[in-house]
């Protein structure tokens, strides 16, 4: 209404400028994808991108409520999503099309290694194999297609197999231990040997960005400090006190974890090899991995993997079934840990973010799956009992 010169109020006539300009305005508020109650300005594309990638649907199908209040539960979904959409689009699997879980062994890409496969390990490109039986060999794996490149040979009691510094390095699980190197840039040959007076039967071994770290299961157990030198053979520090029989090290970027398998226990170490924290875990505690805020450690006797929280220590679940049976070796690829299990020749996957079961599946009859790694788009675990590698 407009005031006449009587100080009435008259009407105003729409016209047709004025229609164009409120269509127009009323058009902003429905623009913003299926949104109606969301206007087409700079807020528009966070708005669509969380709601393309799954993290939040809005309150109904066509309506975001943009002046709602979010509560706790609320905002552990939309982080949780969104964690998961972050990892599974910026994964190599991603890029190469790879959604799928084999959901048997007549699924999974098998090669043909040495005798009796141990660990396993990826630089990157190629798989390490350690191969135990005849003699002791190490395989090279191309990831690309699983074609055996190389055999390199002289590592009596191969075992554990680390990459580091540009080399690839071998446990030789012997009295007294050895650790043996690869120059993966040479033409396949007998290894060298660096150290020859590790403690008895080293088996795992872990590098903290300057020394190489073995756990030997003795008796006694032990840990061995190698130090990397100009000359061979390297500085060695071996310690004993405070272990029973150690089976597997990781390194976390700020300490050493072991896992002592007579004391069912997880230790954390100082640079020197004392221990700082005992956690306890499940009996007879295998080969862990650390998904980078977590230690997931099978243990063989409990059919049990327990979830440690590397920053403190806290055992934040212990998880049981989803086929579990023997569980020997964890390996995580960026989002998934999977765990070999050794008595059930199957292997465990469970979600890392959330520790949500994802299944388990058979690897064969009479197959022993044991050690287990990942290059980032597949994981790849040893078949013990049939001397074969598997590209799962």
């Amino acid at each position: 209404m407009a005031p006449t010169r009587s100080g009435r109020l008259a009407p105003v006539l729409a016209t047709p400028v004025l229609i164009v300009l409120l269509g127009a305005s009323s058009a902003l508020f429905a623009v913003c994808g299926p949104f109606t109650d969301v206007a087409a300005d700079g807020f528009c594309p966070f708005v669509l991108e969380i709601f393309y990638l799954g993290i939040t649907t809005g309150t109904t199908p066509t309506t975001y409520d943009p002046s709602g209040n979010v509560n706790r539960t609320q905002m552990a979904a939309f982080l949780s999503r969104t964690v998961d959409q972050t990892l599974q689009r910026g994964a190599r699997r991603a890029a190469l099309k790879h959604f799928w879980t084999p959901q048997n062994s007549g699924a999974l890409g098998i090669t043909t290694v040495g005798s009796s496969p141990v660990l396993v390990e990826s630089d990157g490109a190629d798989l390490w194999v350690a191969n135990g039986g005849g003699g002791g060999t190490v395989s090279r794996v191309r990831g690309s297609d699983g074609k055996l490149l190389e055999t390199w040979t002289g590592t009596g009691g191969a075992y554990g197999v680390l990459v580091a510094m540009g080399r690839i390095f071998v446990t030789g699980a012997m009295n007294p231990g050895q650790l043996y190197r690869i120059d993966p840039t040479q033409a396949p040959g007998a290894v060298s040997t660096v150290a020859s007076n590790l403690g008895i039967v080293p088996l795992a071994i872990a590098f903290d960005g300057s020394r190489i770290w073995t756990t030997n299961a003795g008796p006694p157990g032990s840990v061995s400090i190698v130090t990397p030198g100009a000359a061979i053979p390297w500085t060695v520090t071996t310690v004993t006190t405070g272990f029973s029989s150690i089976r597997a090290a990781l390194y976390d970027g700020a300490n050493v974890w072991v896992a002592d398998n007579g004391a069912g226990t997880l230790l954390k170490l100082d640079g020197s090899g004392t221990i700082l924290q005992t956690v306890t875990v499940g009996i007879f505690p295998q080969l862990p991995v650390f998904d980078g805020a977590s230690i997931w450690v099978p243990s063989f006797s409990t059919a049990s993997v327990s979830v440690v929280r590397a920053s403190s220590g806290t055992v934040l679940a212990t998880l049981t079934g989803n086929g579990l049976n023997g569980p020997l070796a964890a390996a995580f690829d960026g989002q998934t840990v999977l765990i070999t299990n050794k008595a059930g020749d199957s292997v465990s996957l469970w979600k890392a973010a959330d520790l949500t079961a994802l299944g388990a599946f058979g690897t064969g009859v009479s197959t022993g799956p044991l050690g287990a790694c990942s290059d980032g788009v597949n994981f790849w675990f040893t078949l013990q009992l049939v001397n074969k590698l598997a590209r799962f």
